[in-house]
């Protein structure tokens, strides 16, 4: 019988800020005990118990509860980059359709840093081409993706960096806003870290991810016409 899941513990979230300052190999190996026990086990857990009410979403998503399928690596990637922090100071999960290029992919998303948490939906790093369509969709029918875009109300809002300038000039601002997005993600940052350490978790994801399956579903419309072949 699949245990419940209980919540994350303050120990693991002070796991995450001391991983980041100590920034050493030796020190995580000391405490990795706390890492696998109150971190990836809640984790696994937490993914476990949303998988049914995300199957109900779309039954293509990826659900297994493992480190690179559903839950983040803490080890970071430094080889390109000139921060050599060795691991991270938050952690994440995501429910998305197995893709080449995951970064490319709609996905619904959980995190937790040591002081926060946010969820929601949306692209890690939308391609032009995915914006481009999206945006097409758009003007073809603007009423349709107003009546999808009903569902991004409390506690979800739209965030993701814009054009400086409007794309078009006068356009409504309801859809504009959407409109001139380089990226996107609908989510919610909370402050209140109190909520992760309690088995109501699952509950609340479940509940915000089901209320944004509308624009869920129109994201999917386009990665549809993208993966379209052309003649």
């Amino acid at each position: 019988m699949m245990a419940n899941f209980t919540g994350f513990t303050q120990a693991g979230l002070n796991f995450l800020q001391d991983a980041w300052i100590n920034n050493s190999k030796v020190w995580f190996d000391e405490h990795r005990a706390i890492y696998d026990n109150d971190l990836i086990k809640p984790f696994r857990l937490l993914v476990e118990q949303l998988t049914p009410a995300m199957l109900k979403i779309d039954e293509w998503l990826e659900t297994r509860p493992a480190i690179g399928k559903t839950i983040s690596r803490i080890h970071r990637d430094t080889r390109f980059s000139k921060d050599k922090s060795l691991y991270r100071s938050r952690l994440w999960l995501t429910f998305k359709r197995p893709n080449r290029d995951w970064q490319e992919a709609p996905a619904y998303f959980f995190e937790i840093s040591p002081d926060s948490y946010c969820y929601g939906l949306g692209y890690y790093c939308a391609s032009k081409q995915t914006m481009d369509i999206f945006r097409e969709e758009i003007l073809n029918d603007s009423e349709k993706f107003l009546k999808v875009i009903r569902c991004v109300k409390k506690p979800f809002e739209l965030v993701g960096e814009s054009y400086k300038r409007p794309l078009i000039k006068e356009q409504d601002e309801k859809i504009s806003t959407w409109y001139n997005r380089k990226n996107l993600a609908v989510m919610v940052t909370n402050q209140h870290i109190e909520d992760v350490l309690t088995g109501d978790l699952p509950d609340i994801l479940a509940k915000g991810f089901k209320q944004l399956v509308p624009l869920y579903d129109y994201l999917m419309r386009v990665e549809m016409i993208k993966n379209i072949p052309k003649l």
